[in-house]
C-alpha cells in the first residue's frame, strides 16, 4: 500500500481546503494517508486519525521546517505532496537526505501578489513584479527543478511556470482542483444576492466591486452583497459600503468555515480578483449552480467557459467594465440556466473522486509500489 503524505504550512485558505477533500477522499476509499500541519480552520473532522499537527511558521524558521522533515521521515511515506509555497521549500531538503527518498510533489497554487495579469501572460511591455517578488518567484523555480512534479490546477499556470520560470515541462502536471460535491440550487428569480468570498487583500478586488455597485444605475433597490472572509482591507471596505447608494445593501460575515452553505443561500458569486489561479470559490459556486462574475484572470476564464452560456467576465481592476457586467447579471433573464449549465461542468471536472484518480494516476508514475495505487484508481472511477 503507497503511503501518501501532505504537508501544509497554513489552516485555512484554497489549498488547505483542497487538501482536506483531497486526502479524505483517498482515505475513504483504502488510501494509508497522512496530512502534517496546522488543524485546518474547515474540514478537520475529515481527517481524524490521520493528522499529525505541526507548524512551520515562516520560511526562515529553519527549525520547525528541519523538524517537519523528521516527521515526514519518521512516517516513511512513498509520496510527499507539498500544498503550498512554503511547504514546497521544506521537502525541497528531502531530496538530499540519506537513504531512500519519496516521490516529492507539490502544488503551484498562486503567484505573489503584486503579479500583474499582463506580466503573467508576458505580454510585451508589461509592468514587472518588485525585486522581492522576482526573488521569490526564483527561489518558486529553483523548488520545482528540484521536486519530481508540480501540479498546477489550470492550465495558465503551467504555461507561466514554462515561460516566466523556465520549469521543463516534464516536470509540470494540470490537475484540477476539487470541491465538496453540492445540490445544485440555481436562483429561482433573478440575481439579487450576491457573495463576495476571500480574503480582504488588495489582489482580492472587494474595493473594485464596492466602487462598481455604487456606479449609478447598477445596483437595484432589493440587490444586497453578502461580504464572507477578512483581511487589511476590511476596515476600508465597511467604510465605503457605508456611504450611498451601498449604505443597508452591504453584510460583512468575517471568516466563516462553512462557505458551501453560505453560498446556497445566494443567487451568484463574485469574485473580482486581479489575479488567480483556479479559485476554490468560484468551483464551490458552480458546484452549487450559482452563476459566477469574475474577471478574466489565470484560469478563471477556462472555468466559466460553458457552451450556449453567457460568460460574465471584466478585465482586472477595470471598475467601469465590473459595473457593467453587474448590470449585465442582475438583468440575466434565466440565472437557472446558466446555474445548471455551470454545475454541469463543475460536476465532470471538480468531483473529489475525479481530482483523486488523477492524483494517483501521477503518483503511481513517480513510485515503484504502482500496482496498489492502480487498484485504488480504479475503485475511484
Amino acid at each position: 500500500m503507497t503511503r501518501i503524505a501532505y504537508l501544509l504550512t497554513q489552516d485555512r485558505g484554497g489549498p488547505v481546503d483542497v487538501t482536506v477533500r483531497l486526502a479524505a477522499t483517498l482515505a475513504a476509499d483504502g488510501a494509508d494517508v497522512r496530512v502534517f500541519g496546522p488543524v485546518p480552520a474547515r474540514g478537520a473532522s475529515l481527517l481524524e486519525g490521520r493528522h499529525e499537527e505541526l507548524a512551520v511558521s515562516g520560511k526562515e524558521d529553519v527549525a520547525a521546517a528541519g523538524r517537519a522533515r523528521a516527521a515526514l521521515r519518521a512516517w516513511r511515506p512513498d509520496v510527499v505532496h507539498a500544498q503550498d509555497r512554503r511547504a514546497g521549500l521544506v521537502i525541497a531538503g528531502l531530496r538530499f537526505a540519506r537513504g531512500a527518498r519519496p516521490a516529492l510533489v507539490q502544488t503551484y497554487h498562486g503567484v505573489p501578489d503584486d503579479v500583474a495579469e499582463p506580466w503573467f501572460r508576458s505580454e510585451s511591455g508589461a509592468a514587472r513584479p518588485s525585486v522581492y517578488t522576482r526573488t521569490v518567484l526564483a527561489a518558486d523555480a529553483a523548488v520545482a527543478r528540484v521536486l519530481d512534479r508540480t501540479i498546477v490546477p489550470a492550465e495558465a499556470m503551467g504555461a507561466f511556470l514554462r515561460r516566466r520560470l523556465r520549469v521543463p515541462a516534464g516536470r509540470l502536471a494540470h490537475i484540477d482542483n476539487c470541491v465538496e460535491p453540492a445540490e445544485p440550487d440555481p436562483p429561482r428569480g433573478p440575481v439579487r444576492h450576491l457573495v463576495f468570498a476571500g480574503l480582504l487583500v488588495e489582489r482580492k478586488g472587494l474595493l473594485d466591486l464596492l466602487a462598481a455597485l455604487a456606479v449609478e444605475g447598477v445596483l437595484p433597490p432589493d440587490a444586497r452583497l453578502t461580504v464572507v472572509g477578512d483581511g487589511p482591507q476590511r476596515a476600508e471596505a465597511e467604510r465605503a459600503a457605508r456611504r450611498p447608494p451601498l449604505a443597508g445593501h452591504v453584510t460583512f460575515l468575517g471568516f466563516r468555515p462553512d462557505v458551501p452553505a453560505l453560498l446556497a443561500g445566494a443567487d451568484a458569486l463574485v469574485l473580482p480578483s486581479t489575479m488567480e489561479q483556479q479559485p476554490l470559490v468560484v468551483a464551490e459556486a458552480m458546484a452549487a449552480g450559482k452563476p459566477v462574475l469574475a474577471t478574466a484572470t489565470g484560469g478563471v476564464p477556462a472555468m466559466l467557459d460553458v457552451p450556449d452560456g453567457p460568460v460574465f467576465l471584466a478585465p482586472p481592476g477595470d471598475v467601469p467594465a465590473l459595473a457593467d457586467r453587474l448590470r449585465a447579471l442582475f438583468a440575466e433573464p434565466d440565472p437557472a440556466r446558466l446555474g445548471r449549465l455551470l454545475a454541469d461542468r463543475a460536476r465532470a471536472r471538480y468531483r473529489p473522486e475525479a481530482c483523486a484518480r488523477r492524483h494517483l494516476a501521477l503518483y503511481d508514475r513517480l513510485t515503484v509500489t504502482g500496482p496498489s495505487v492502480s487498484r485504488l484508481g480504479t475503485r475511484l472511477g
